[in-house]
């Protein structure tokens, strides 16, 4: 490198002054300088340029910088290409060179990254660095920019970066609280983007992206609130409204989990802001997370016994008519017998009563299973929660059970029941019966509502990983194997996929007796029969080959089961290893 290359010291600046006569702030610029030129490769920065301004407008000497520059002079990033070069000669694909690469600099990025020289960044430069706008086309460095922002919300650059990235269009990648929360143009982008994509994609979309979702909206009460006021908006219009109005209640759900109280947000935003009685009492109950007789009272008298009541939709919130299910479904809970027909009576108007309405108008209320309604849930609350009643009084009235079943808040409700009867510890061991009346009705409840599997296989899994201490191994795995029938039968109602995916991950997890995943393999295969589709073959074939459930299942003779099955998927499907 020549002295030429630099120009003269009077090209940079001002005239510099006779070297005897240096000023104290020069000389403290120049020493400042003199520790930037002394670091490695800093001849590399992009700050390099403006450094040598500085130092020659001190009077700082060419020779002195030359010789610092290229003594540190490493070549950190010219022998990193070199060595990816020869990677690439020995085989390596470039691709995977680059990733390694890639990869091994945003760690080094994300262990020194220092917020406050980032910031200076914007106060030097007075601009966007061009290299910042060429940094954010490429989705790995866009990647590390999320990742920062998570580390260090309060820094200056990173959220204009995540804004620069939100206008260039890549909205739909900030999935972070931090960075999608910080400036209301993001976040209201991210939002959109965020919610097309969950109404796009169906329920199990809704179930991989709704937690995420959730997180974000309830970051803090400025985002709940726009996020619900949002929903809400959507929710009256179009013909999606109902699935705006499911995320917006699952949204609520998640705050409620968390903590926070957005009930108040609810009430206010719908239709309820109009009845304030109502509101005041609903409001109350769902804030305690309790229902209590005054205030079922002021429902009761304004939706049952009123001949104008408010529109349905107000009481149709999943966290107070999961309040109901705790009521009266519960075993043990109180109810005063002098208002229990309210609380049945308000349940039931809430999932049977039919309105139709047009621009904020109410054309019809249909309220004929009103009373059918009401009779079901009295029954069942009766037979299931009565303190006097065994398992030989409900088998008796299993067909009554089974009838009243059929309405869909009963199921509900059965379900609740079976959850905290089933779950208490000795149940199992004082009930020899091999199929107990929780578990039967839980088959009948498959058999009715397919849109109740979810929750029923959510159930059975509970029950199945957990332990029965009392019981001796040979009863557990006899109780274990009657909630496999259970899932078997939900299997034939339709519940396929799930059901096969969760005993495949169990055998993947290894955490599971490998005679029970044997034992729901045999009775699938003597279940079904072909055509299947290509989803069920990817996920049951690895179960048959694998060579603990494999090789105590096959028959000796000319029925193989295993043998048919594996032989059908080698015949009509292309198995990849």
């Amino acid at each position: 490198m020549d002295m030429d290359d630099f120009g003269s010291p009077a090209e940079w600046g001002d005239q510099q002054p006779e070297d005897s006569v240096l000023g104290e702030e020069d000389a403290q610029i120049q020493q400042e300088c003199l520790q930037k030129f002394s670091t490695p490769d800093y001849i590399m920065e992009p700050s390099v340029f403006n450094t040598l301004m500085r130092y020659f407008q001190a009077g700082g000497s060419p020779e002195e910088v030359i010789c610092l520059l290229s003594d540190n002079y490493t070549a950190v990033a010219q022998t990193i290409n070199l060595l990816a070069q020869w990677l690439i000669q020995t085989g390596v694909e470039p691709v995977q060179v680059q990733e390694t690469v890639e990869n091994h600099l945003k760690n080094l990025v994300m262990q020194h990254f220092d917020p406050r020289k980032a910031d200076s960044i914007f106060t030097n430069e007075g601009a966007t660095p061009a290299w910042l706008e060429k940094m954010i086309a490429h989705p790995t460095w866009r990647d590390l920019i999320y990742r920062l922002m998570e580390a260090h919300p309060d820094c200056l650059m990173l959220k204009f970066t995540v804004k620069l990235i939100s206008d260039a269009g890549y909205q739909g990648e900030i999935t972070g609280v931090v960075a999608a929360c910080q400036q209301l143009e993001v976040f209201s982008r991210v939002l959109g983007s965020s919610l097309a994509t969950i109404l796009d994609g169906g329920e199990a979309n809704l179930a991989e992206n709704l937690p995420q979702f959730a997180k974000m909206v309830c970051h803090g009460e400025h985002t709940y609130l726009l996020a619900q006021v949002l929903m809400a908006v959507l929710a009256q219009e179009g013909q999606r409204g109902g699935a705006v109005r499911r995320v917006a209640q699952e949204v609520q759900r998640f705050a409620r989990e968390s903590g926070h109280d957005g009930s108040r947000i609810l009430l206010a935003l719908g239709r309820a802001a109009s009845y304030p009685q109502l509101c005041q009492a609903l409001g109350a109950m769902l804030s305690k997370g309790a229902l209590n007789p005054a205030d079922i009272t002021i429902l009761y008298n304004l939706f049952v016994t009123s001949r104008d009541p408010p529109p349905v939709e107000i009481i149709r919130v999943p966290a107070f008519l999961d309040l109901f299910m705790q009521s009266l479904f519960k075993p043990g809970a109180r109810i005063n017998p002098d208002h229990k027909h309210k609380y049945i009576h308000l349940l039931a108007y809430a999932a049977s009563v039919v309105e139709i309405w047009k621009k904020n108008k109410r054309l019809s209320i249909n309220q004929d299973e009103l009373k059918a309604t009401a009779k079901a849930i009295e029954t069942v609350h009766s037979l299931c929660c009565a303190e006097n009643i065994g398992a030989s009084e409900l088998l008796a009235e299993l067909g009554t059970l089974y009838r009243c079943i059929r309405f869909p808040v009963v199921a509900v409700g059965v379900l609740t029941w079976v959850d905290w009867t089933a779950s208490k510890p000795k149940f199992f061991e004082r009930h020899t019966h091999p199929t107990p009346v929780p578990l039967a009705l839980l088959d009948e409840v498959s058999t009715c509502h397919p849109l109740l599997h979810p929750h029923i296989l959510q159930l059975l899994i509970k029950f199945l990983e957990t332990e029965y201490p009392e019981l001796d191994a040979l009863k557990q795995l006899e109780v274990k194997r009657t909630f496999l029938d259970r899932m078997v039968h939900l299997l034939s109602c339709g519940h396929v996929l799930p059901v096969v995916a969760y005993i495949r991950r169990c055998l993947e997890k290894l955490d599971t007796d490998l005679s029970l995943i044997r034992y729901f393999v045999t009775e699938v295969l003597d279940m079904i029969s072909p055509p299947y589709t290509s989803d069920f073959v990817q996920l049951f074939l690895p179960i048959l080959e694998n060579d603990s459930i494999a090789s105590t299942l096959k028959r000796a003779g000319e029925h193989d089961p295993v043998m048919e099955f594996i032989a059908h998927c080698q015949s009509n499907f292309m198995l990849l290893d």
